[in-house]
């Protein structure tokens, strides 16, 4: 009749028949072996997705720490004592990446590459950034992932002094930080530069903010040759690098055009008011 509700296939059946066979069903069947152990896979797998997630996170606050430890470079009165702190603390980073690659082994990395792709990115941008300062290039793939190559001799090796070197056989773990995330950390680095451009400014260094120019016009060029070619995120990323790239060149046309005008003491405020209004003409504010 009008509104009843509609009766279901299985109500047609008793309530005790459907119990009778729910008990019915053997738990020690080939079947149900089969369901556990699908259970078991899918339950250890996503407890590692989660430790991974978690280590990522970490991976990326240290790195970002790293980052502002490395802007205080240009106002420091010694700038090696910065960059020492500043490799100190990326071995601590790295022993996180050392947990991350442990956890990898015998698993295929790109099952649990967005777990830990926010992580190796900030590494790659802290990690590019103390290279930039040190020598004013840019570090390749191949040299990060050389210095992600960990070694560990063997517990019972280390307890047992008494051992033979020659039975000592270290264990290895890697972990390559795919193209994907260089250039994603590379596109990041762009936006610390830019930074580092204002701050060397108002320290005075009229030299830096103009290699920073020559600098970031050759990454900007490089990823132009990509284009949209390459992966979503990183053409999202050219657009940032684009503004980065625009309000350096912008500080360099002031010093140019205004820097003798201009004390020195009051150039970072002009950049700073100008970065703002390149912000708001872009609609970024």
């Amino acid at each position: 009749g009008s509104g009843g509700f509609r009766k279901r296939k299985h109500d047609n059946f008793p309530h005790g028949q459907r119990r009778e066979e729910k008990e019915n069903v053997n738990p020690s069947s080939a079947l149900m072996a089969s369901f556990k152990s699908f259970q078991l896979e899918l339950d250890t797998r996503h407890d590692k997705y989660e430790r991974l997630v978690k280590l990522s996170r970490d991976i990326t606050i240290e790195s970002k720490r790293t980052i502002f430890l490395l802007h205080r470079f240009t106002s420091a009165p010694n700038g090696e004592e910065i960059l020492n702190e500043s490799e100190v603390k990326l071995d601590a980073v790295r022993r996180k990446i050392k947990q991350v690659a442990q956890e990898l082994i015998g698993e295929d990395m790109y099952q649990f590459h967005r777990a830990i792709s926010p992580g190796l990115q900030e590494y790659v941008e802290a990690v590019s950034f103390q290279y930039f300062i040190r020598t004013r290039s840019l570090i390749s793939v191949e040299e990060i992932n050389k210095q992600l190559i960990f070694t560990a001799e063997d517990r019972e090796e280390t307890t047992n002094m008494t051992s033979n070197s020659h039975d000592k056989q270290p264990h290895t773990w890697s972990l390559k930080v795919t193209p994907v995330d260089y250039l994603l950390g590379v596109a990041d680095l762009t936006g610390e530069l830019m930074r580092l451009c204002i701050s060397s400014v108002g320290n005075g260094d009229i030299d830096t903010p103009f290699e920073l120019s020559q600098f970031l016009r050759q990454i900007y060029d490089g990823f132009t040759f990509i284009g949209n070619t390459g992966p979503y995120e990183v053409s999202k990323k050219l657009y940032t690098l684009k503004q980065s790239l625009a309000k350096v060149e912008n500080a360099c046309y002031t010093l140019k055009v205004r820097g003798s005008e201009i004390p020195k003491h009051m150039l970072a405020d002009v950049f700073s008011t100008k970065t703002e209004l390149i912000d708001q003409e872009e609609g970024l504010s």
